[in-house]
């Protein structure tokens, strides 16, 4: 089945409604879709009407922003529940984006002598029932400098950067468990764009493996043919999931609703309750 197991929405930091990102779907021949979103699985029946009116098959997904120290590790789930173990998670999620809006904007007004607040950062959000999220400071900077927001993420709030701040991020291991306590399969989101050598992102794999990893995102839109060939191959080695998506929050000319065109395999369906 020709899928996309990657997608943001509003619900997060993406630009478009889950009906907006439905139809691009549609119009791109996708046949099942999984939104994303970080953190959250919240708003799931609005997402699920919306792939039903395009007529698509759905499931249940989120991406955890996992981190090892500073670098990023995120981790998909798909067929979770939205249990226990989910709100306990979710809760604590939505903490630590408090803890790092506020941080974020003493950095950042210091930094361009602004007085932003936190409701400025809630003004900024396409949809105002979604957790906190980075882009939504990066956007109300962008605001109020008249900046391309783009520009402004990379000037000040990308890694290195004297805004960034990675404060309460859960860690790989803790992604998986939760994923798992949820009901659902874990998969590396983008492995490509792991910073760091070799031999650390494959004593990372090797270590998430351990912690019941299950898939790997091997079919990835910024992922060079010789990048997804490797971790086909690391899929196969370690008998995980290859999952695939286009990681997409809008238009950006490079991640494209359907692209790369991905079929997920009936071991993957079932296991994620299709």
């Amino acid at each position: 089945m020709r899928a996309d197991l990657h997608l943001h929405t509003v619900y997060s930091d993406g630009c478009f409604t889950p009906d907006e990102v439905a139809a691009r779907a549609k119009a791109n021949g996708v046949e099942l879709i999984a939104f994303t979103d970080h953190d959250t699985m919240d708003d799931i029946s609005i997402k699920r009407a919306a792939a039903q009116k395009h007529g698509l098959q759905f499931v249940r997904g989120w991406e955890i922003s996992a981190y090892e120290g500073a670098t990023k590790v995120h981790t998909l789930g798909y067929g979770c529940e939205a249990g226990e173990a989910y709100r306990a998670f979710r809760k604590r999620c939505a903490e630590g984006a408090q803890v790092r809006t506020e941080e974020a904007l003493k950095r950042i007004n210091e930094l361009c002598s602004l007085s932003l607040t936190v409701a400025d950062v809630e003004a900024a959000k396409f949809d105002k029932s979604a957790s906190l999220h980075t882009m939504h400071v990066v956007r109300a900077v962008a605001a109020r400098l008249n900046r391309d927001v783009n520009e402004v993420f990379a000037e000040y709030f990308s890694y290195g950067k004297p805004a960034y701040v990675n404060l309460c991020r859960p860690t790989p291991e803790e992604a998986i468990e939760v994923i798992h306590a949820s009901g659902g399969v874990a998969s590396l989101a983008h492995p490509a764009r792991i910073y760091g050598g070799e031999a650390f992102k494959n004593a990372l794999i090797a270590r998430m493996i351990a912690c019941g990893l299950d898939g790997i995102e091997c079919n990835y839109s910024a992922h060079t043919e010789s990048e997804t060939e490797y971790f086909l191959a690391v899929a196969k080695k370690y008998g995980l999931f290859v999952t695939g998506g286009s990681d997409f929050h809008y238009e950006d000319g490079v991640h494209a609703v359907g692209k790369p065109v991905f079929f997920a395999d009936d071991r993957l369906l079932v296991a994620m309750g299709l």
